[in-house]
């Protein structure tokens, strides 16, 4: 990041959606820091980069990318990445963040983050082009687990594995996804705390927090409901294991009031809270 830019404070922050921005800047509420969807952030100026500014005046700014396909076989998007470049330089986030996964292949986009299969010859993949996506953007990315609902037969490495792989041979910072993690551990019957073990703390710069909905099939991660009370047992023991870190609350779905969100952050803040005593 440049020498300007505003860390993020192991505190808990909001993710800043569209109904909420007016509100957020005429009362300026409580809020540590907030995050925004890169994307919506690409074009060369308007109203809504021109509001992102005055937010970022105030408030610490994390930009979460949804659109880069870190894992197609397609060849890495040149002018995404230059306007990612463009938006870093101008808003100067304290963390620059994307997920594990492939949107898009063939040049046919599909609106949802598909897991990739976790094999030495996808590690070696997606690690390259991780590197290569650093080396552009010149600055260290945040890579989030993403939820799954199927398994790969061909599969050879446990996704916690992957994961703490992908960090040590690329030198990128990781973005845990607590909610993720537990519904993935519910769908593939796996153990999440032994997930959460197998990570090296120093990499895991953020968590998320969302809801999910249970169905028959197994757990859907929606970003519509309030945190489970079984994700939030879970936040506590990675708070204990790993030590506290920003914490994101996502909520994109059947979006409430503002207040709701700012509830949920201030449980998350009493766990954060609740890390900082027992490392004192």
């Amino acid at each position: 990041m440049t020498s300007t830019s505003r860390p993020l404070p192991a505190a808990a922050g909001i993710g800043l959606r569209a109904p909420h921005v007016r509100d957020v800047l005429a009362a300026r509420p409580a809020v540590a820091w907030f995050e925004v969807h890169s994307e919506n952030y690409f074009a060369d100026g308007g109203p809504a980069l021109a509001t992102l500014d005055r937010v970022r005046a105030d408030y610490p700014l994390s930009l979460h990318g949804v659109g880069l396909s870190l894992g197609s076989t397609d060849p890495l998007d040149r002018a995404h990445l230059a306007k990612l470049k463009r938006l870093i330089a101008r808003v100067e986030p304290g963390l620059v963040s994307e997920h594990l996964c492939w949107s898009g292949v063939a040049g046919r986009h599909y609106n949802d983050l598909l897991p990739l299969p976790y094999t030495e010859e996808a590690l070696d993949h997606v690690c390259a082009r991780v590197a290569r996506v650093q080396d552009t953007l010149g600055c260290e990315l945040a890579v989030e687990n993403v939820s799954s609902y199927v398994a790969f037969a061909d599969a050879t490495i446990p996704e916690w594995e992957f994961v703490a792989m992908l960090a040590r041979r690329t030198g990128c910072r990781l973005l845990l996804d607590v909610n993720n993690v537990y519904v993935n551990a519910t769908n593939h019957g796996f153990d999440a705390d032994a997930y959460v073990a197998a990570l090296p703390a120093d990499a895991v710069h953020e968590y998320h927090l969302a809801g999910f909905e249970e169905t028959s099939a197994g757990l859907v991660d929606t970003h519509g409901a309030p945190v489970a009370p079984d994700v939030w047992r879970l936040y506590a023991r990675t708070v204990a294991a790993l030590g506290p870190r920003p914490t994101l609350i996502e909520w994109d779905t059947d979006l409430p009031a503002f207040a709701v969100l700012q509830g949920e952050a201030a449980k998350a803040q009493a766990f954060l809270e609740a890390g900082d005593a027992v490392a004192a």
